[in-house]
């Protein structure tokens, strides 16, 4: 068991989403004892069903409940989203708090399910941080399986990859086909691979339909498919009267490291340092740390990437309410020279009103003209951290 970052409300109902095997169903039955909640596992088949013909069921059992449970917990709740109605109606005439989980938000964006009209605070579970591993961090081991706890609790290398190649099966298995979101599965397949290809990359939708022998439109429903599942999420691009002709087309990211190369049919290729493979995974490691870190802590900041016409680049820039802009540019490389950040440099000094960092494996922070360098650890920290 990893202690996890994510604050729960003790006396409120609320919704928690997140992928897979992210740890939602532990991290619920931690917060919540056994003698004061009741548990309802709407992946157990024949519950699915019940709730499925008799959702009125739900009520008979929680108006049996004593008063010493105080709440209901409903894992998976989207598998039955019609309960969402009978729960809206509970909350309002009891006083039990509800908790309800779920690992894709395809229903409730496409079915116009019941949200519950803000009765029901919403929460997102990420992968690990390295925060959360503490003392059994170790950067090779994320660059190379990911940040799921499973990939972690398994000490030998041939069941991680077991684990994440079933990870993969079982999302196109339970997500995808048995939800009906795709009618025909082995195009998907396809993307899936040449989309976890380019994560991370500015996406080419012509280029990935070429591949996958589909249409743009199609990939770009695909590419909501993952993202409506939780699988991963848009990195726009930044928006600004900036003097620079920029970039809009957005960038793709997996939301873990050891899934892109399960899809990408990688696991067995090692992640060395000093390579562009290294560099990529490491920059992808970084910018997910960032922003699972902020949901978690500055729910309010927005997170986009700059490019020019002239290529120049920023690896991720975060607009901080009430504060400058922060560049961030990310490097795997233990002694970051400054021709490295002429880019960061130039355009951060062009828009004046921000703040220039880098985080990087170098091992003390030090200054370059007005970027400041940082050990990854202590940037990711200094920025993202609780500020308690």
């Amino acid at each position: 068991m990893f202690p996890r970052l994510l604050r729960l409300p003790a006396a409120q109902s609320y919704f928690l989403f997140g992928p897979r095997n992210t740890g939602k169903s532990t991290l619920m039955a931690t917060q919540h004892d056994t003698q004061s909640t009741h548990f309802i596992d709407l992946l157990d088949v024949e519950l699915e069903e019940l709730y499925t013909q008799h959702p009125n069921r739900l009520v008979e059992i929680v108006n049996a409940l004593p008063e010493t449970v105080t709440h209901v917990v409903l894992d998976e709740i989207l598998k039955v989203p019609k309960l969402l109605d009978i729960v809206h109606s509970l909350i309002e005439k009891t006083k039990k708090c509800f908790v309800l989980s779920g690992s894709s938000a395809r229903k409730l964006k496409r079915g116009g399910a019941n949200l519950l009209a803000g009765r029901a605070f919403v929460y997102h579970l990420h992968a690990l941080s390295y925060l959360e591993l503490g003392q059994t961090f170790e950067l090779g081991h994320a660059l190379q399986w990911g940040m799921l706890p499973k990939a972690w609790l398994y000490e030998e290398a041939e069941f991680k990859k077991q684990f994440l190649q079933a990870y993969t099966r079982t999302y196109l298995k339970d997500e995808v086909w048995d939800e009906h979101f795709v009618r025909n599965l082995e195009p998907f397949r396809k993307f899936l691979e040449a989309s976890a290809q380019c994560s991370g990359k500015i996406i080419n939708f012509s280029n990935i339909a070429k591949d996958v022998g589909v249409d743009d439109k199609t990939v770009k429903e695909y590419y909501t498919l993952l993202e409506d599942t939780l699988l991963g999420f848009f990195l726009e691009g930044f928006q600004h009267s900036f003097r620079k002709r920029l970039s809009t087309k957005p960038k793709f990211y997996y939301f873990d490291v050891g899934v892109v190369r399960a899809l990408t049919r990688q696991l067995t290729l090692p992640v060395q340092a000093g390579t562009s493979y290294y560099g990529d995974f490491f920059e992808q490691f970084i910018i997910l740390e960032c922003m699972k870190l902020a949901s978690y802590h500055f729910s309010e900041y927005q997170f986009s990437y700059l490019k020019t016409k002239d290529d120049s680049e920023i690896d991720l820039i975060v607009d901080r309410p009430g504060q400058p802009h922060l560049f961030i540019e990310i490097k795997s490389s233990t002694n970051v020279k400054p021709e490295s950040l002429r880019s960061l440099i130039n355009l951060s000094q062009d828009f004046k009103d921000c703040e220039a960092v880098c985080f990087s494996q170098d091992p003390t922070p030090r200054c370059v003209e007005n970027v400041t360098i940082y050990p990854w650890k202590m940037g990711v920290e200094k920025y993202f951290g609780a500020t308690e």
